[in-house]
């Protein structure tokens, strides 16, 4: 494919449904079965859709929100949205009605699509105060005769759509690259949340990014990709990556039925690519090691030492003994080819994204046979900007910029970006477009370096560098990954800006807190055994096995056991699973100034 000759996103699809036609395209679970719908089928939907919407009065440039969970008719009402010319303006499942609010009244959507009665108790809402002239409901919903806002189904849509000439592709063809076909909103890490403006040309960029990244696979030329939605698909990276990538690649698309049916899900889908967010390796991690812990002794002594031949594998390749190939050998067939089976048999690589990806994590899963390629980028970027390569993947950076992005390091370390991906800008934001978009670079926020290679490695975020009250500059994210390697801790925070020494919230991992219990005859709930003293003195341990590996500077020196964990639904992660350090700070404040004496 001449991905420079692509003129759009909804023509660089309907070209691909006609090369595909009948092909089976899209999965979802259904009364126990995977149902699909084939390329022709989702074409003459999405089009239907696209004219019944044109119908209703959507104009070129206007804002349609999209709140639904991962689902064929996501994929559909995006196609028809932008074939219309229209903008997508996707949200979380997991927002408030005041989030929704934000995002409907800031873009001023015109129509949002809604999948499900139960988030139309969320959305309904919103779009009455946000003034968007109708609600198109995928699923009938009930609403209250005093909501003033029009409700109309989706299959109403479509059958008005169907009795009107196919002019669709006409109507598509007067969108060009540099038009914005999205609005997405940040996850509000830092702040509230501004929307990202991605032309069709950002996101093109990145699948033939990826693309070009990807073609060393084993495997891959022959087609045939089969990948797992699992991620948002509100957020950028499962946008792009997990839904025009595989557009583009006349790949299959399997949603998952949901994250807590995920590894039932992958032993069922066998995905070849499965992009992924580092929270979901440190989970499968924690349960492949607890699995382990149960397995009969010769099975753990085979298991460790697969793990441990395979990193030496990777770190010291020269180092190794003859009798330690062979073993290493034998060691595939016994242990990794049946990890490999857990995960369906025919993955060819996990992409990891989102947020920076531990290295004793990722070298977990390599040492186990299992290929992650870690990637950086952000939704600024569309979202991807490097990632690593089957040749050579260095597991300690992010890899190489991808084909048609240019990486340049600024004298003070921040990453800048320059190439077709780089947004058109914050929607109605003027002044903050204009102080990361500079002379067509864009100032990532993110702190890193190239070695060698060209290979980029980030050190940290720009703005959550911790400066400590001697002048010292300390990465949380590193002491953060190194924390929540140790099994009895699921999350952390840590906390230094302006202080002596680094302190940490610390949310205590709940399995691991259960069988502690049992072993200590320990009656009650996990809130109430976060707060035993004995259960303290075990963590501590564990902090301060991770401060004999770390500077001076790095050691933690006090932390607080904090019994809530921090999830989407307390708003102190964000969908993507990165905390929100300022409002985590905001609501442990108290906590964090006790754990210095209570000096503010």
């Amino acid at each position: 494919m001449d991905y420079g000759k692509i003129q759009n996103l909804p023509l660089l699809f309907l070209d691909q449904a006609e090369v595909y036609g009948d092909a089976p395209f899209l999965w979802w679970k259904q009364d126990d079965a995977w149902r699909s719908m084939s390329w022709r089928e989702v074409s003459d939907r999405a089009k239907a859709l696209s004219r019944g919407l044109r119908a209703l009065g959507l104009k070129a440039g206007d804002r349609v929100g999209l709140v639904s969970e991962n689902r064929p008719e996501w994929m559909i009402a995006d196609l028809a949205v932008m074939a219309a010319r229209g903008i997508t303006t996707p949200a979380y499942t997991t927002n408030t009605v005041d989030d929704h609010v934000h995002i409907l009244s800031d873009s001023g959507a015109k129509f949002v699509f809604v999948s499900s009665a139960k988030l139309a108790e969320r959305v309904v809402p919103a779009a009455i105060r946000s003034n968007c002239d109708a609600v198109i409901t995928m699923e009938p919903v009930d609403h209250p005769p005093d909501q003033n806002v029009r409700t109309i189904l989706w299959d109403d849509v479509i059958e008005q759509g169907k009795a009107m000439p196919d002019d669709v592709r006409d109507e598509a063809a007067l969108s060009n690259r540099e038009d914005t076909c999205c609005i997405i909103y940040t996850s509000g890490t830092g702040g509230v949340p501004r929307g990202v403006m991605l032309s069709h040309g950002a996101m093109i960029c990145n699948v033939m990014g990826a693309h070009d990244a990807l073609s060393e696979l084993p495997g891959y030329a022959d087609g045939g990709e089969i990948f797992l939605s699992f991620l948002p698909l509100s957020h950028s990276y499962e946008h792009t990556c997990g839904q025009f990538f595989p557009v583009a690649t006349g790949a299959q698309i399997y949603y998952a039925e949901s994250i807590d049916r995920l590894v039932g899900n992958i032993a069922e889908v066998r995905p070849t690519i499965m992009p992924a967010v580092p929270r979901l390796y440190e989970a499968m991690r924690g349960r492949i090691l607890r699995g382990v812990e149960h397995a009969s002794g010769l099975k753990t002594a085979m298991f460790t030492k697969a793990l441990e031949l395979g990193r030496k594998r990777y770190e010291t390749p020269e180092a190794m003994t003859l009798s330690e190939r062979l073993m290493d050998a034998v060691l595939e067939r016994l242990v990794r080819e049946k990890v490999r089976q857990r995960f369906g048999g025919r993955l060819k690589a996990f992409v990891s994204g989102g947020a920076p990806l531990n290295y004793d994590v990722g070298l977990f899963f390599l040492a186990l046979g299992l290929r992650v390629m870690q990637g950086y980028g952000q939704t600024e970027a569309a979202p991807v900007i490097s990632v690593n390569r089957y040749g050579k993947n260095k597991l300690h950076t992010v890899g190489p910029p991808l084909d048609g992005v240019e990486i340049r390091i600024a004298e003070d370390g921040e990453i800048l970006v320059r190439g077709e991906l780089v947004m058109n800008g914050y929607w109605n934001k003027p002044e903050a477009t204009a102080e990361v978009l500079q002379n067509g670079w864009l100032h990532t926020g993110d702190i890193g370096e190239l070695d060698e290679d060209g290979y980029l490695k980030i050190t940290d975020r720009k703005k959550d560098i911790i400066v400590n009250s001697g002048g010292d500059n300390v990465s949380p994210q590193r002491v953060e990954g190194m924390l929540m390697l140790e099994p009895e801790i699921a999350q952390v925070m840590v906390f230094g800006d302006k202080r002596p020494n680094l302190v940490g919230l610390i949310v205590v991992d709940e399995e691991f807190v259960q069988s502690w219990a049992k072993q200590q005859k320990k009656p009650g709930g996990y809130k109430a055994l976060v707060e035993d003293g004995e259960l303290r003195s075990v963590v501590s341990k564990a902090v301060d096995r991770v401060n004999e590996r770390l500077s001076v500077i790095e050691k933690v020196r006090n932390f607080a056991i904090v019994a809530e964990p921090f999830t989407v639904e307390n708003a102190m992660l964000t969908p993507s699973m990165k905390i929100r350090r300022h409002i985590i700070t905001e609501a442990y404040m108290d906590t964090i100034l006790d754990l210095y004496g209570g000096s503010s």
